[in-house]
């Protein structure tokens, strides 16, 4: 694929654009070991299928459904560097049929890439079967 002038940095670089990236992952139970466990293996993927650097991340929007109780998922991201980046917890809507002990995420990220791998694991998996792995 052929970039266009209008697509390039100053630099000739592609243009790094704020983009927004998805994921989801579950927990069988609501302890602060598996909520963190679960939480910093998505952030891995996330960073690690979208060959992010740290300083690509914006900021992280979590949102967990009301039976996850034991820990804020920003704490299990501290513990992986995350402590710079502006972080927030939010309760998921409640709503009938909803994945259970779900933990979300929205990470805002500045990519010079098109395509963005959304990372669903664990019982999230089917949550978004349209989206690219």
């Amino acid at each position: 694929m052929a970039v266009q002038d209008d697509q390039l940095g100053g630099t000739g670089a592609p243009r790094r654009r704020l983009r927004a990236l998805r994921g989801a992952t579950t927990v069988d139970e609501d302890s602060e070991a598996q909520v963190t466990e679960r939480t910093q293996a998505l952030l891995r993927a996330m960073v690690e299928r979208n060959h992010l650097q740290h300083e690509d991340i914006v900021s992280v929007l979590f949102t967990m459904t009301d039976d996850v109780h034991s820990m804020f998922p920003a704490t299990a991201a501290r513990g992986i560097g995350f402590g710079d980046v502006p972080l927030i917890c939010a309760r998921e809507l409640d709503i009938v049929g909803g994945a259970p002990r779900c933990i979300r995420v929205l990470m805002h990220v500045e990519t010079g890439s098109d395509r963005l791998h959304h990372v669903y694991l664990e019982g999230a998996r089917g949550l978004r079967d349209d989206l690219p792995e």
